[in-house]
């Protein structure tokens, strides 16, 4: 076992941290999680919205240096540390990757997991009736945008994110005034159905939702959901033997 740590191996999987420097205690939850219980892992994955916004690699956030610290002594052990996009950090590029010894993956990707196919994908992808923000994931995912975007100096940046942060939650707010937030951010069961036709998998791991749970579906398909890192961790545990563990952290 690595650094010591007496515990059967697993393969971790985490998403939806948020990481903000308004939040510090959440980020030493983290912090705390990758030098304990990660370094006696198979591999981390984080898929996606490690941090709450990202606008490119010279974001001054606090949380983003010391991250990149924490997760580079990680992967400096050894223990190969996956990330994956998500609709706040999309803009996460090559330098920070390197930065923090993090490999970037394809979302969606299929992995090998003890043996097993398993589709991993940071779930946003799968809310197909929010219209919306689905015609806006297309446009931000654009490479000739995110170049657009780079180019802009750092504090116009700062600006937009805070403002497509204050519109997301006052399109949220709407939603829920509306009763319709449940249904139209949740994942839509046919686009998850030809996720797993598509990709020729029977187990799919991903985040967004922010509503954990081990879906176990027909046909022996089982679709797990991680939980967000708002006032808690939200941790999943994958073990050689098949089994899947979901569990949160306390601050």
């Amino acid at each position: 076992m690595r650094a010591g740590i007496m515990r059967a191996m697993s393969t971790l999987f985490v998403s939806d941290l948020h990481l903000d420097p308004a939040r510090p205690d959440i980020t030493r939850l983290f912090v705390d999680f990758v030098a304990r219980e990660a370094r006696g892992a198979d591999a981390l994955y984080i898929l996606g919205d490690l941090f709450e916004s990202w606008v490119g690699d010279d974001d001054p956030s606090e949380a983003g240096a010391l991250v990149a610290a924490s997760l580079r002594a990680l992967a400096d052990t050894g223990v190969p540390v996956w990330f994956m996009h998500g609709n706040r950090d999309f803009l996460l590029g090559a330098g920070y990757a390197a930065r923090a010894g993090i490999q970037l993956l394809a979302d969606p990707a299929v992995i090998e997991l003890y043996g097993r196919r398993v589709l991993l994908t940071h779930g946003d992808l799968l809310c197909t009736d929010d219209v919306e923000y689905q015609a806006i994931r297309v446009q931000t995912r654009n490479p000739a945008w995110q170049a657009q975007m780079l180019a802009q100096p750092l504090q116009a940046r700062l600006a937009f994110a805070a403002q497509a942060r204050a519109a997301s939650q006052a399109r949220q707010g709407e939603m829920k005034s509306a009763g319709t937030m449940e249904t139209i951010t949740d994942v839509a069961p046919a686009t998850a159905d030809a996720f797993f036709d598509e990709h020729g998998v029977d187990t799919m791991i991903h985040g967004h939702t922010h509503r954990p749970a081990i879906h176990d579906l027909p046909d022996g398909r089982r679709r797990i959901v991680l939980g967000d890192w708002y006032a808690q961790g939200s941790v999943l545990r994958a073990y050689p033997d098949g089994r899947f563990e979901l569990s949160n952290l306390t601050p």
